[in-house]
């Protein structure tokens, strides 16, 4: 990308919302990776910013065009079950920017969210990714995630069903 610096990965806070709103927003409106339907507001988007405090278990991570200053996309672990059994269990994602796809900027995100987890009471790391999505696919693969199953049909968005494949990364030693 012309005009742009280097990319530093950092805790999302507050100054972010605006521009991870409109990274999400993206997915919501042109494609099947969320199941949301209707775009969102910052401010519907605050009690999720807000759940995932600068350190523990639950993480969000912001990766900076450094030359721009713009918010390239961002990276999340986050409750996989509201029920207390599941709190050693997280579920993982990567959402970027379109003009940030194909630049190892999810691989960065990733590397920073399990180096930050390491130090965390997190037994394993869940992802459920819409199909087909390979690009995703390799990306978790790459981080040691397996395939454990998938989800036939689970969601209708643009007018059709889809399934969700889920895939599971071991986190501790």
């Amino acid at each position: 990308m012309a005009g742009s610096g280097e990319v530093q990965v950092r805790a999302g806070g507050e100054e972010d919302l605006p521009e991870l709103t409109e990274i999400y927003n993206h997915y919501v409106r042109e494609t099947p990776i969320t199941f949301d339907t209707v775009p969102l507001t910052a401010a519907d988007r605050r009690p999720w910013l807000l759940s995932h405090p600068v350190d523990g278990p639950h993480r969000l991570l912001v990766a900076l065009d450094t030359g721009t200053g713009r918010v390239l996309g961002y990276a999340t672990s986050s409750p996989l079950r509201p029920k207390p059994a599941y709190s050693t269990s997280v579920e993982t994602s990567v959402y970027l920017s379109p003009t940030a796809r194909g630049r190892g900027v999810g691989t960065l995100l990733y590397k920073h969210l399990f180096e930050a987890l390491s130090g965390e009471d997190v037994h394993r790391a869940y992802a459920g990714i819409a199909q087909p999505n390979p690009a995703s696919v390799r990306l978790h693969a790459r981080f040691g995630f397996r395939h454990i199953g998938t989800y036939g049909e689970v969601g209708r968005k643009f007018g059709r069903f889809w399934d969700v494949a889920w895939y599971e990364k071991p986190l501790d030693s």
